[in-house]
């Protein structure tokens, strides 16, 4: 049984939790924590999770940031998101609706977790950034896609990251009473972006059959940003995970307000802009993909 010191955890093990797999929620047990230093980029309470009803190979490690208390809310709110899975599923028809995601810290304050005070840590301010359904109903998509299908998104793709965030100040500054734009602090925002994504993405933002794809990405570009390859459907899981991220800086509570309202408004944009940002096709993994994936 793994240890985490004198550092105190939000869960115990054999404790009965819910934890997010993809966009949906699912029952699971802890059956092992730490707290991880070693690596700058995978630090933090970690819970090696078991799905109730799942094989043992789907065991995972996985970031205090996906589970949940066990609890009457999160219980609702697991259910909410079944049926939006169940009615998506039932629709002859895929949805044209926009969508956006998550995670790090603005700038760089970031906090290293691995000198973060106790008490800091376990009364951190809970940070909310609402997603719209149709956003959800997308990560939906895109979790069947990968996971269910073996299909992977084409990569490089054509609008990147970047250009996404290129849109949005490009839409900005042309729409009328924006003539105030702030642009510094709207760039100071869009550079945590990429921080938060170049960081996190290898770590909590791939599915499992995704990461041999990565692996060939990150070797065929050893000197490209992940945020000039990587799209809109990856940018839309990050902002899932950006409220537990942000909640491990050490930013204020004016500057948190500032951030959540650009982020808010960034997922607006994408939501309008869902037919022209998302791929309406995956592409197919070939069977030798296939093969090593499902080894790994």
């Amino acid at each position: 049984m793994s240890t985490s010191g004198v550092k105190k955890l939000l869960f115990e093990e054999n404790e009965r939790v819910l934890c997010y797999h993809g966009p949906l929620i699912y029952e699971a047990k802890i059956l092992d924590s730490k707290w991880m230093d070693e690596d700058p980029d995978f630090t933090g309470p970690h819970y090696y999770v078991h799905y109730k009803g799942w094989k043992r190979s789907w065991d995972e490690w996985v970031p205090e940031t996906r589970v949940l208390r066990w609890c009457d809310e999160n219980i609702k709110m697991q259910y909410r998101l079944r049926a939006l899975y169940r009615t998506k599923q039932s629709s002859s028809t895929k949805s044209a609706c926009s969508l956006d995601t998550e995670p790090n810290s603005l700038g760089k304050r970031r906090r290293d977790a691995k000198n973060e005070k106790e008490e800091d840590y376990l009364n951190r301010p809970e940070i909310k950034l609402d997603i719209p359904d149709t956003l959800k109903g997308q990560l939906v998509d895109d979790w069947e896609n990968v996971t269910k299908n073996q299909q992977l998104v084409t990569l490089p793709r054509q609008i990147t990251i970047n250009d996404v965030l290129a849109r949005y100040k490009r839409f900005k500054k042309d729409k009328r009473g924006n003539r105030e734009l702030n642009e510094d602090l709207l760039e100071e925002v869009f550079d945590g972006l990429r921080i938060y994504f170049n960081k996190a993405l290898g770590t909590m933002l791939l599915y499992r059959f995704e990461r041999n794809q990565y692996a060939d990405i990150r070797r065929q570009n050893p000197d490209k940003d992940l945020v000039d390859i990587y799209g809109a459907e990856h940018l839309l899981r990050l902002f899932v995970q950006i409220p537990s991220l942000v909640a491990h800086t050490n930013m204020d509570a004016e500057a948190i307000h500032v951030l959540i309202d650009y982020l808010s408004d960034i997922l607006r944009f994408m939501q309008k802009q869902q037919k022209h940002l998302f791929l309406t096709e995956y592409e197919n993994a070939d069977r030798g993909y296939v093969a090593i994936s499902d080894t790994n």
